[in-house]
């Protein structure tokens, strides 16, 4: 099954979301369209040694020899009788191309970002590792934080999944007031900090677009320019409530917040996908986990008239 992303979701901005919907154990889960690059019938898979037991080793795929990652394990889920219905879903996000291991796919659903709830303790347990909840039919679909699936398996293997280099403090930027919009706790604390070191330390967070919007009509209200209150806005895409195409247009399209630049800081940041964020007005995109090409386009959108 292959998706043809340029024929999904052509208007940026329209707050909603594509994904696709597949099972592990008697769970369902959905992964956003963007993400996906092809779904196919599981192959041989060869195994490498002292990788991360979640890890069930690597497949050539035309030509590129990709991880597979076992969601059944990870999610300690046994193989049910159902295994002649399990495929492999190839990602691609955070300039990498990642396999995972899933039970049945079926069809693909358009969901509005409205109707994506936070998850709770009261999840089954998997709340750590989702992003959100949808409910569906009367189904509940559960949304993984795939870059946070991924960040932990790493972790645990000894590797540094953002290798982060030192940032220089630089006093000139310890007056800037920058807005931050990122659901994920885990790179949120990890942008603040590496901002922070930077000197960067006039920080404002949202955990979605719809708080980080009516922040910025507030600030309006009185008629000035948003850019005379704040130096810039950083925002992920993938947000509950709001996502960050959706957030951009909003605040582009409105005269007196339209000067405010904004960088789009996302794992969803492609060739086939750049697109988007351009067609909402984004002054620059940059992909996760990219952190140190964020503070240099930062420095370049606020000391550029200096």
């Amino acid at each position: 099954m292959s998706l043809n992303k340029q024929e999904i979701l052509l208007s940026s901005g329209t707050n909603e979301l594509e994904i696709v919907k597949f099972e592990v154990g008697h769970n369902i889960f959905g992964i956003n369209v963007m993400k996906v690059r092809e779904i196919i019938q599981p192959v041989e898979i060869t195994k490498v040694p002292h990788s991360h037991s979640h890890v069930e080793g690597m497949i050539t795929l035309r030509g590129e020899i990709l991880p597979v990652i076992d969601l059944f394990s990870f999610f300690n889920v046994e193989h049910g009788e159902e295994e002649k219905q399990e495929k492999y879903i190839v990602t691609e996000f955070n300039k990498r191309k990642i396999v995972f291991h899933t039970g049945a796919v079926s069809q693909i659903h358009r969901v509005s970002w409205e109707e994506i709830e936070k998850p709770t303790a009261l999840n089954q347990g998997l709340e750590r590792h989702m992003t959100g909840i949808i409910k569906l039919d009367g189904t509940m679909i559960f949304l993984p934080d795939y870059e946070k699936i991924i960040f932990d398996l790493e972790s645990e293997s000894g590797l540094d999944p953002y290798h982060v280099k030192d940032e220089k403090f630089d006093q000139r930027r310890t007056d800037k007031k920058l807005i931050i919009v990122e659901d994920s706790p885990l790179l949120l604390r990890l942008l603040v900090e590496k901002l922070n070191e930077a000197g960067y330390n006039n920080i404002v967070s949202f955990e979605n677009g719809k708080d980080a919007y009516e922040h910025a009509l507030e600030l309006i209200e009185d008629g000035t320019p948003l850019q005379e209150k704040v130096d810039l806005m950083i925002t992920d895409i993938e947000m509950p409530q709001m996502d960050g195409h959706r957030l951009t247009k909003l605040l582009k399209d409105n005269p007196l917040s339209a000067g405010m630049p904004i960088l789009i800081f996302s794992s969803l940041i492609t060739d086939d996908l750049r697109h988007k964020g351009e067609q909402v007005g984004a002054d620059e995109q940059i992909s996760k986990p990219e952190l140190n090409e964020l503070i240099e386009k930062l420095d370049k959108y606020i000391f550029q008239n200096q």
